[in-house]
């Protein structure tokens, strides 16, 4: 454990580091693209953080391969080396993307090379676990084919959830925190070496998203672009696929009692099949929901739009920093629910805690439905957003105050009158914004 908490902070150390650096270069660079219309930023940002989240993985690996007990996971299994070699190619791609914005098809066709790189130097599911059925061995074909699905979706699905500032990066940390340990738990509880590399990972996954996200947290320095979204969306793919099919059910001791008890100490050689899906639930949700909205519309499912989870959030009346907090709980309610599933099959009290956790969720959810709002003479001491009464017009004869000017305080906008401030009915936070700038030229970006 000691070496993995040390590769995690090595890892997040250099990505840390190197963030600062990069961002410099994004600016020089020209990788800050106009504000589009789904964008919810109000000013130009960089891109191209997915290149200090790369040397991040570079570093986490090479401390990895040179300490006493992570060695053997490298001497043992080409796998490092294969997941290396997908995650160079799809964040050339990436850093290609965010600077000339290339074509969705040459992206999609980029990640299933990625993922074909990976398969051919052995990173692949071998065989599946079916509940009822037991170890099904899969063909090569089938292997690849399995193996391309869910690299791809799960690019795509992390890809299309990095909307809002610090939550792809979040949400892939506290999924993947649950992963790892599911996969420490099989190679050091059960002694099955498969997982090993597993583990590794996904230390070095977390160690990744968490040195990133503080320059990305609200309001963020710079974006991880395509760059780092596919690049995190690779390696959390990477985990799943190294683990899943990996373990033996008679390593585990599980067939023995009766066949009741048998199917409940069959569920951690079924979770690697749950639980990749339960890390991805809502970027896949989010994804699924996304196709079937813009080829209901008639529209390309590559085609980019405001309707994502994230986005209903902020159009219900969630401020930014809320939504990105609600997403992070519903990520972490199933990622853990179902590695404490995992664990104890059988309790009752892990099912009834999830339900009631499920229930706060709701309640979050709707949180903006309920907002109460203050009486009158309370309107000085409480925020904006609970304020029901406008505040009184000031006095006409004031010096120095225009007649538009004092109807423009009596509104509390600090604004301009001159000023030409778009608002979203029903909003507040991050979704009431003012109008946007089409261009980055002529502003000026702090470096």
């Amino acid at each position: 454990m000691r070496e993995y908490l040390l590769t995690l902070l090595i890892t997040a150390a250099v990505t840390y580091l190197l963030t600062g650096p990069v961002r410099k270069f994004a600016i020089v660079a020209g990788a800050m693209p106009e504000i589009r219309a789904r964008d919810v930023h109000r000013e130009p940002t960089p891109r191209l953080g997915g290149i200090a989240m790369f040397f991040g993985l570079c570093a986490g690996l090479l401390v990895a391969d040179h300490l006493e007990n992570l060695n053997e996971v490298f001497a043992k299994s080409n796998e490092p080396r294969a997941l290396l070699s997908g995650a160079a190619l799809i964040w050339l791609i990436g850093v290609l993307d965010d600077k000339f914005e290339i074509d969705a098809l040459i992206k999609l066709g980029g990640q299933m090379i990625a993922a074909g790189v990976m398969v051919v130097q052995g990173l692949t599911i071998l065989w599946l676990p079916v509940p009822g059925v037991g170890l099904v061995a899969v063909t090569q074909w089938q292997g690849t084919l399995l193996t391309v699905a869910l690299v791809v979706i799960t690019i795509n699905a992390v890809n299309f959830v990095d909307g809002l500032d610090g939550l792809a990066a979040g949400m892939v940390c506290i999924a993947t925190a649950a992963f790892f340990m599911y996969a420490y738990r099989i190679w050091y509880g059960y002694g099955i070496e498969a997982a090993a590399p597993a583990t590794l990972f996904a230390a070095i996954l977390m160690g990744m998203c968490l040195g990133f996200l503080p320059h990305n947290m609200h309001p963020a320095r710079i974006f991880m672009g395509d760059s780092g979204s596919m690049l995190i969306g690779l390696v959390l793919a990477g985990s799943a696929i190294s683990v899943t099919g990996q373990i033996d059910p008679d390593r585990l001791n599980l067939f023995s009692g009766s066949e009741r008890s048998t199917v409940h100490q069959m569920v951690p050689a079924y979770i690697p099949l749950l639980l990749p899906l339960s890390i991805i639930a809502i970027p896949a949700a989010d994804l699924v929901l996304a196709i079937v909205r813009r080829t209901w519309r008639g529209q390309s499912p590559f085609a980019a739009d405001r309707g994502h989870l994230h986005h209903r959030l902020l159009e219900i009346g969630h401020s930014h920093s809320r939504a990105v907090l609600i997403m992070y709980f519903w990520s972490a309610l199933i990622g853990f629910g179902v590695l404490a599933y995992s664990v104890n099959s059988a309790s009752m009290w892990i099912v009834l805690g999830v339900v009631f956790l499920s229930a706060v969720g709701l309640v979050m959810l709707l949180l903006p439905r309920f907002t109460p709002h203050a009486p009158r003479w309370a309107q000085h001491f409480v925020p904006p957003r609970y304020r029901r009464y406008p505040e009184p017009p000031e006095e006409a004869g004031q010096p120095g105050t225009e007649p538009g000017e004092a109807s423009s305080a009596a509104l509390g906008d600090a604004t301009p009158a001159s000023a030409s401030v778009t608002a979203v009915p029903g909003a507040n936070g991050a979704t009431a914004i003012g109008a946007r700038t089409r261009s980055t030229k002529g502003r000026k970006v702090r470096i």
